[in-house]
């Protein structure tokens, strides 16, 4: 196995990089939950993966549904946004990206990236395995009870400790703040209890226990 080629890259990019609609609505989203919590207002990010084995590139990533043509992107999970209600319209849609030789939208505009994550063979694979079994609960709504809502953060975060890698570690960029991020660490170290070899990361077992009990919520 070609080591040097196995490695997993953690993107920041500027919350709505590239669209200004989505980066003034995150502007505003910020300056209200700054005033509420009474701190300055903090740049927000939005996160992704770029994940390498012996025989492929991958990215990965959370994003808006933009058309039907998802198995050309790697979409292996879709989930709602708002309410599962709103969800049964693509418009009020997520998907998850495994996506081979894909591409991250503005990478360009990224900050502190790429940041190296691992160089291990296994950890990179293991991580890429386990993109299927990532919980897809309602977008912008904290249903599993975390302490916050759920979102494209909480995907990496999620993805990132249930690997075995040490999400507790990485840092926003200097000045900024990623919603969601903590969601995702919450959700995975409920599987602590059930964990396999040391360093292995929470057993497929228990990944999928948790998977299963958010996806049988009830619909609101």
């Amino acid at each position: 196995m070609n080591v040097e080629r196995s490695s997993v890259d953690l993107y920041w990019l500027p919350l709505g990089a590239g669209g200004n609609s989505v980066r003034l609505n995150g502007r505003v989203f910020e300056s209200v939950a700054a005033r509420l919590e009474r701190r300055p207002p903090s740049d927000l990010y939005h996160s992704a993966l770029v994940v390498r084995v012996p025989d492929a590139r991958f990215v990965i990533e959370q994003a808006p549904i933009s058309d039907g043509n998802g198995v050309e992107r790697g979409v292996v999970a879709e989930g709602a946004v708002g309410s599962r209600w709103a969800g049964r319209f693509r418009i009020f849609r997520y998907e998850l990206r495994r996506w081979r030789d894909g591409v991250i939208p503005d990478v360009s505009e990224a900050v502190e990236s790429p940041r190296r994550l691992t160089d291990d063979p296994g950890t990179s694979r293991r991580l890429l395995d386990m993109v299927p079994f990532v919980p897809t609960p309602v977008w912008g709504r904290d249903e599993q009870g975390a302490g916050e809502m759920w979102n494209s953060n909480s995907f990496i975060s999620w993805l990132i400790a249930s690997s075995g890698l040490d999400a507790e570690s990485i840092h926003v960029p200097a000045g900024g703040r990623a919603p969601g991020w903590r969601a995702g660490l919450v959700v995975a170290r409920r599987a602590v209890n059930d964990e396999g070899p040391a360093g292995a990361g929470p057993s497929f077992q228990a990944m999928l226990r948790v998977t299963a009990s958010l996806r049988a919520r009830p619909s609101s």
